[in-house]
C-alpha cells in the first residue's frame, strides 16, 4: 500500500528531522492520518509466528533502533503491524547528539545519511516512559532496547556505562542490543575489537547474574549489533565471540561510512558525514548476513537490518539466514503500513512457494554455499 502521497509531499517538504518528529508525535498520540482504528495491523498468521531467545515474535519484521530513539511511540508499534520494536539508542547519561543539521535524504535512492550521535534523554528517563507506555495492554509485542556508550565516557569505561544503563532499563525490556557500531560517536566503533567488545557483553552478562540471583527473573538475551563495514574475518570473530560469551545473537548491519551503490552519488546529501542507510547498503547487509548464518550455525539468532523496503527483500535476507529482519529507512520512504505490507507479502508468497512455515524459509539459501 505504501505511504499516501499527501503524507509523503508534506513530510518531504519539511527539513528531515523535523518531519520525523511530527511523525513520532503523531504516532504518540495515536493519530488517525497515520494510524486508522483498523486496518493497519499485520494479519496474524500461524505460518510467521516463532518462539526465539524465549519470546513470542507474531511477525518477523520489527523497527530498527534509532527510529524512536525517546521510547515515545512504543505503543503504537504492536498496531502498525510490527512484531517487535526496537528503541534507543539510549545511553547512562543523557545527550543532546550532534548539532543539526543531522538528518538528510538521499531521495533517487531511497537512502538516509544520519549523524544523530546518539541523542536520548538518559536511561533513567528513558526507562520510566517505557514502563509507563507498556502498563495495561502496552505493547502487545516485544521490546528490545538498544544501549550504547554516552559520548563523555572513556572507552576504558565503557563497560561500567553500559552496565549503569542495563540496571535501570532491565525492567522494562525483553532484550538488550549492545550498539557498538554507529559511525556517529567518535571512538566507538574501536568497541568491536575483540578485547572491548569481551569487556562489555561480559560485564554485562555478569551482572545480568548478579541480579537474576536476587530476583529470579529469567536471563536476558543479549545482542551485538555490527558495522557493515568490517572485514569479513571481523565479522565472523564477533560471531565466535558472542557463541562463547553465551550472547543470543547479533544484529547485522548498522549503517555504512561507505558511499558505494548510490544511483546519483552527486546528490549534496552524499558528501554528509554520518552513517547511511537504505538501499545502496541492502548488497553488503545480505552479504554480512550471510557470513555470520554460516558462522553461526544455528546457535545463534540473526536480525537482518539495512536496505528492506519490500517482502521480497525481506525474503532475500530471511533466506540469507536472518531469523528477524529490521526497517528504518523503508518507514522515511514507504510510509506506517511497512511493516503490515511486508508481512502480508511474506506469508502470500510463501503460499504461492508452498513453503509451510517461516523456519523453512529461514537459511535456504545457504545451502550448498549459495
Amino acid at each position: 500500500m505504501g505511504m499516501p502521497a499527501i503524507i509523503r509531499r508534506t513530510a518531504f517538504r519539511m527539513d528531515p528531522e523535523r518531519a520525523h518528529e511530527a511523525a513520532l508525535r503523531a504516532l504518540q498520540v495515536g493519530s488517525p492520518l497515520l494510524m486508522p482504528a483498523k486496518g493497519y495491523m499485520a494479519t496474524r498468521d500461524a505460518s510467521v509466528h516463532q518462539r526465539l531467545m524465549g519470546l513470542d515474535f507474531a511477525g518477523p519484521v520489527g523497527l530498527a533502533a534509532g527510529y524512536d530513539k525517546y521510547g515515545r511511540a512504543v505503543r503504537a508499534w504492536g498496531r502498525l503491524g510490527f512484531g517487535f520494536a526496537e528503541i534507543g539508542t539510549v545511553t547512562a547519561r543523557a545527550q543532546p547528539g550532534n548539532p543539526r543539521p543531522r538528518l538528510f535524504r538521499l531521495v533517487d535512492d531511497e537512502a538516509i545519511v544520519n549523524r544523530m550521535g546518539f541523542n536520548n534523554d538518559g536511561a533513567a528517563v528513558t526507562a520510566r516512559r517505557i514502563a509507563a507506555a507498556r502498563e495495561g495492554s502496552g505493547a502487545g509485542i516485544p521490546i528490545a532496547i538498544n544501549i550504547g556508550k554516552s559520548k563523555v565516557t572513556p572507552l576504558d569505561d565503557a563497560p561500567a556505562d553500559h552496565v549503569a544503563s542495563y540496571r535501570l532499563l532491565r525492567g522494562v525490556a525483553d532484550l538488550v542490543v549492545v550498539n557498538v557500531s554507529s559511525p556517529n560517536t567518535p571512538g566507538l566503533r574501536e568497541l568491536q575489537d575483540r578485547d572491548h567488545l569481551t569487556a562489555i557483553l561480559g560485564a554485562l552478562r555478569d551482572e545480568d547474574a548478579s541480579m537474576r540471583a536476587r530476583d529470579g527473573r529469567a536471563p536476558m538475551p543479549f545482542l551485538v549489533k555490527l558495522a557493515p563495514d568490517l572485514p569479513d574475518a571481523q565479522i565472523e570473530d564477533a560471531v565466535d565471540l558472542a557463541g562463547e560469551l553465551g550472547l543470543a545473537g547479533v544484529v547485522l548491519t548498522n549503517t555504512t561510512i561507505s558511499r558505494e551503490g548510490l544511483t546519483n552519488p552527486a546528490d549534496p546529501a552524499a558528501a554528509q558525514q554520518g552513517g547511511m542507510s537504505g538501499p545502496p547498503l541492502r548488497a553488503r547487509a545480505d552479504e554480512a548476513t550471510r557470513i555470520a548464518a554460516r558462522r553461526a550455525s544455528g546457535d545463534l539468532v540473526i536480525i537482518g537490518v539495512g536496505g528492506i523496503m519490500d517482502a521480497d527483500q525481506a525474503w532475500d535476507r530471511l533466506a540469507s539466514g536472518a531469523s528477524l529482519v529490521e526497517v528504518w529507512t523503508g518507514m522515511v520512504y514507504r510510509g506506517p503500513t511497512i511493516a503490515r505490507d511486508i508481512t502480508t507479502g511474506l506469508v502470500d508468497r510463501m503460499r504461492r512457494e508452498q513453503v509451510g512455515h517461516i523456519s523453512e524459509l529461514v537459511g535456504s539459501a545457504l545451502a550448498g554455499g549459495g
